[in-house]
Formats: C-alpha cells, sequence, structure tokens
C-alpha cells in the first residue's frame, strides 16, 4: 500500500472508535493516533497526558505543543507510579502495573465525560516485543489503531510526515523505569541521576540515546555512528567528570549501541 492507503485504512479504524479518550505521550505513535481521531473524529476526541516521576518535563512540554499543534482538546493528570504496589520492586512485568492504573484512569475520564473508548499508540511492531503493558490494555479494552491497521513503525513516520506533523522523525522514547535492570529498585533519587545524565546527553547533540542505570555504573548506549563523538577533542574526559558529577563512579559506553529494550535481553 501506499502512504494515502495505509492512511485510509488508519481512519477507517479510527471510525469506528466514535469518540475516544487518547493515551498521549507526544511520541510519533501516540501523536499520529492523536492526529487521525482528531482529523477524523473532531471534537469526539480528547487526548489526555499523565505526569509522573517517570516522564520528564521536557517531554511534557513537546506533548503539549505537538497537541496544540494538532487542535485537540488535552488533558493532563498525575500519576504516580512508585505508589503503585510492586512497581518500585521493578519486576519484568512493572509496564504491567503502569499501564493498568493509566488506562484505568483514562476508562474512568471516559465514563465521566461520555467519551466511548479508550486508544493507545502500541503498533504492529508491539507484537514482536516483550510488552507486559498491552495485557493491561487488553483486559481494559483499550483500542489499539495503529496496530489493529497493521501499521508498523516505519509506516507510522510515513504517514505522520505526509500529515505534516512536526515530530514525525522524533526519536523513540521508553519510560525512564526502563533505564534500570529489572531487580533493581526505583527511587525518585535514582530516576533524577538518570535525568541528569540524558540531559548532559541530549545537550552535546545526540537524539538517539539511553543511559542505563547498574548501581554506580552507566553504561551509554549511543547509534553506533555516534561512539566516535563521545571520544573526541576532549569530549571523553568532559562526559566521565559530567557523570562523576552527578553520581556514578565508573562510566562506560555500550560497543553495542542503542537498541530498544535492552534490558530485555537477560529474559
Amino acid at each position: 500500500m501506499d502512504t494515502e492507503e495505509k492512511l485510509e485504512k488508519l481512519k477507517e479504524n479510527v471510525k469506528s472508535l466514535e469518540s475516544v479518550v487518547v493515551a498521549f505521550s507526544g511520541g510519533v505513535d501516540s501523536s499520529l493516533v492523536a492526529k487521525v481521531c482528531y482529523d477524523v473524529l473532531g471534537n469526539k476526541t480528547l487526548a489526555v497526558t499523565a505526569r509522573s516521576e517517570t516522564y520528564p518535563d521536557y517531554e511534557y512540554e513537546e506533548a503539549q505543543n505537538i497537541a496544540n499543534e494538532i487542535g485537540i482538546r488535552h488533558m493532563t493528570i498525575d500519576t504516580s507510579e512508585l505508589g503503585i504496589k510492586g512497581f518500585a520492586d521493578n519486576p519484568p512485568n512493572r509496564c504491567y502495573f503502569c499501564k493498568s492504573e493509566l488506562f484505568g484512569k483514562l476508562k474512568e475520564i471516559a465514563r465521566a465525560k461520555g467519551y466511548k473508548n479508550v486508544a493507545d499508540g502500541a503498533n504492529y511492531d508491539d507484537t514482536n516485543e516483550y510488552r507486559p503493558g498491552s495485557d493491561a490494555a487488553k483486559e481494559l479494552e483499550v483500542r489499539s489503531p495503529l496496530k489493529e491497521s497493521g501499521l508498523r513503525k516505519a509506516d507510522i513516520r510515513e504517514i505522520s510526515k505526509f500529515l505534516g506533523l512536526s515530530n514525525w522523525d522524533k526519536p523513540s522514547y521508553a519510560c525512564m523505569s526502563s533505564r534500570f535492570p529489572y531487580g533493581e529498585s526505583i527511587t525518585e533519587e535514582k530516576l533524577a541521576i538518570v535525568s541528569e545524565a540524558e540531559k548532559y546527553l541530549r545537550g552535546i547533540g545526540l537524539k538517539q540515546f539511553r543511559v542505563r542505570h547498574h548501581d554506580t555504573i552507566a553504561r551509554i548506549e549511543v547509534l553506533p555512528k555516534d561512539i566516535p563523538m563521545l571520544l573526541q577533542n576532549g569530549r571523553r574526559t568532559e562526559l566521565v567528570k559530567k557523570f562523576k558529577e552527578i553520581g556514578y563512579k565508573y562510566v562506560t559506553i555500550d560497543m553495542e549501541g542503542y537498541r530498544s529494550g535492552s534490558m530485555n535481553e537477560v529474559l
């Protein structure tokens, strides 16, 4: 299918929602869902963003900007993943607890405001990865228009660019909790350390990266082509100094490079 045919298929799925609350993080996937829902259903749509300890301020600001760009009504709620029983212990199914709370709150909003459905930004590529949050979506009957339309990440970027969404090429982002090995407890202090380390990497011009937190060790994942950037012109010394100031004892670069869900490799 060409781009317009893929978009038409997505629109058909969205029509069946009738009215919808969109779980809106401001990432590429949820932005496309919000855009098409608004284009097809108009004011029968509401984008909801959840703010929490695991959601950095800069991501929230970007979500606000994209919601304004789309024109969709945008609501913000506060959540606390660390307050969910079992979440901070960081088990392999950690995302299930988070999504259960989030989707539960969105279902309540939908019922209170008269929306028939809740939709998320899950796509077809997610079916090939370990995604315990999808169990929560299934249990709570959350719709996934992108997945239902058979759209993969590349398709989503293609359609988003076609529709003129400014974040069509935004790097993939995952909850800050994904920076910790399963079984290592998650605390606000640790989240702040990782956030500060990633803020530094963003500040030197990197787009796609992760700082994986292994107690006193920072394992930096960047795209293979960006590894030399961290080693040249005094950058290595500056980076090590900054990360040690933040709180790490050892600073490492993962030679395999950035890959989504690398913490799942131990499962």
